[in-house]
């Protein structure tokens, strides 16, 4: 596998140019990567060109993931997605209202999409019972009764999948349901990039994804911001075509190199030994859950790179457990009150897991903690998206918000997802999701 952006930056660098060029540091600095780091200098194009080195290396790219195209962000998932769903909402067929249909336990960038991009979501609510806020688990059947009730099919059907806490939505089904109804399947695939490399795969788009996001840097080896928009061989021929221009609608024009020449090195090592290791890495995870399953721990979700410890049943609040692990030398990705997840790839070392393992061995397990039944908080919208979110805001104590109109979406952190979504009015079911994630303040529309 060619690696285009890398092998100009070893030539340019071997040529020793005075620089008189950006950035300022000039190659010099106390990181130590600063001689890689350089704009769009002759020779090197721009991000959001067609041709040149860059798309040479997307295209290199879009051959691993198997993808009709795919182009790269350096600004994260955040992008992709928002270029996405420009994307499909700019093909939506002729008078038809801008809509969104969309699982509930998106990402905030969702939500700032919709203000910039003025349209209209409707929700889809987890079906049973509602015990977390970052899981949102639609069925194909419950998205066919939801696409049945609206006048003219959505611009697109949007899913989180891999979820914060590791659970796989049906995407294939899901897919097949969109394409009955004549409508696209969009995924946010951030946590899910090294899907595509499991035997089989289990990524969106080998399963009828029409758009799909990966922020690479999560599982793979990508420096942070590094992301891919891919788009479906199956999907609209017009997609490809519009997807630069859609990125750089909310892209920089300074994109990081350091970024992409991650981005293209990953790709060699996608072509080569990745799959092996990545193979190996999941056998290591499977005996480390089973391991932990013999010694009385509960764990969520099917993904294979993630062990979500259901810290609750164990008697431990997640974020006492996300400590627990910190004194014994293990820095989890993420924890609440019920959960704590932590992430593998396989550049984790083979003696991480015996480790994570023995530190968790040292927690003693407790009475289970009481796991309540959360609300699911249908707000009513009051304003759109895009007034209540340019609208002039306060902050207010949460207890104190009720029947305000939220501005800023409300979030529990780090998932990013939204309790209260801008523009509706704060009922006493967000007041609870409040109180249980322990969030204050909350921005509201000022009065």
């Amino acid at each position: 596998m060619t690696t285009p952006i890398w092998d100009f930056l070893q030539g340019y660098l071997q040529e020793g140019l005075c620089r008189f060029h950006m950035p300022g540091h000039k190659g010099f600095g106390p990181l130590g990567c600063e001689e890689w780091d350089i704009t769009e200098v002759d020779g090197m194009n721009s991000l959001y060109e067609d041709a040149g080195l860059i798309a040479w290396s997307e295209r290199n790219t879009a051959s691993l993931f198997g993808s009709g195209a795919t182009f790269y962000s350096t600004e994260g998932s955040s992008q992709c997605i928002r270029a996405m769903l420009h994307l499909a909402l700019q093909n939506r067929p002729a008078g038809t209202p801008p809509v969104i249909l969309a699982a509930r336990n998106v990402h905030k960038a969702f939500v700032y999409a919709a203000a910039l991009l003025d349209f209209e979501p409707v929700w889809l609510w987890p079906e049973g019972e509602n015990t977390s806020l970052c899981a949102c688990p639609i069925t194909p059947e419950g998205l066919a009764r939801t696409l049945s009730t609206l006048h003219t099919p959505p611009a697109a059907v949007y899913v989180t999948s891999p979820d914060y806490l590791g659970n796989l939505a049906d995407i294939e089904g899901l897919a097949n349901v969109c394409h009955h109804w004549g409508t696209l399947l969009l995924a946010d695939n951030a946590h899910g990039a090294y899907l595509r490399f499991l035997s089989p795969s289990r990524h969106p788009l080998d399963l009828g994804a029409d758009l799909c996001c990966d922020s690479a840097h999560k599982t793979l080896p990508v420096l942070t911001g590094g992301a891919y928009l891919h788009i479906s061989k199956s999907a609209p021929k017009e997609l490809p075509a519009q997807a630069k221009s859609a990125l750089a609608l909310f892209g920089s024009t300074s994109p990081s190199f350091l970024t992409l020449a991650s981005l293209d090195l990953c790709s060699a090592q996608l072509a080569g030994d990745y799959p092996a290791r990545l193979a190996e890495t999941v056998r290591r995870l499977e005996s480390l859950k089973a391991d932990l399953r013999r010694r009385g721990w509960t764990l969520a979700g099917d993904e294979p790179l993630k062990l979500t410890l259901d810290a609750a049943a164990y008697g431990w609040p997640g974020p006492e457990l996300a400590e627990h692990l910190r004194t014994g030398g293990v820095e989890p990705e993420y924890a609440d009150r019920e959960y704590c997840v932590l992430m593998a790839s396989p550049d984790n070392l083979p003696e991480d897991f015996p480790f994570a393992a023995d530190s968790l061995d040292c927690a003693v397990r407790k009475n289970p903690l009481p796991r309540p039944v959360l609300p699911l908080a249908k707000g009513e919208q009051v304003l759109s998206i895009r007034e209540a979110l340019f609208a002039p805001q306060e902050p207010v104590r949460a207890a104190e918000s009720l029947g305000r109109i939220c501005g800023a979406p409300t979030v529990s952190c780090p998932p990013a997802v939204p309790i209260a979504v801008s523009g509706e009015r704060i009922g006493p079911e967000a007041l609870a999701l409040f109180r249980h994630y322990e969030i204050s303040p909350v921005a509201v529309l000022r009065e």
